[in-house]
């Protein structure tokens, strides 16, 4: 069986649908609930590399502490991900994670690409 990690806001609807999306698939995700947990800057740099993408590509551009923060002037990957860290909110959802390898399920099809 998969050991798959699901990180998950249950108060996103893309989220709810990708633990949908896996159940309908007989998978059973752990689920880690980043917005709850706070995930450090080094969980973000382990899951940025099992990702493989840029991490401004990770962070919710559109939410007002993004602006209130004027990340968008930030090229520093460090203090992108502090920020990450210290705003959780800040973090694209849902993340999929199979072993050595994540996704942004967005759109959820993209989980296929690890299975």
């Amino acid at each position: 069986m998969q050991d798959i990690i699901v990180w998950h806001n249950p108060r996103c609807s893309k989220s709810r649908d990708a633990l949908t999306y896996l159940d309908k698939k007989g998978l059973i995700p752990t689920i880690y609930k980043y917005m709850d947990e706070n995930p450090s800057v080094d969980e973000l740099k382990e899951m940025l590399k099992l990702l493989n993408i840029d991490v401004r590509k990770w962070m919710r551009t559109k939410e007002d502490i993004y602006k209130e923060l004027n990340l968008k002037d930030i090229q520093d990957e460090d203090k992108l991900l502090e920020a990450m860290a210290n705003n959780p909110k800040l973090i694209e959802r849902p993340v999929v994670i199979n072993e050595k390898k994540a996704v942004i399920a967005r759109p959820l099809e993209n989980i296929d690409t690890i299975l």
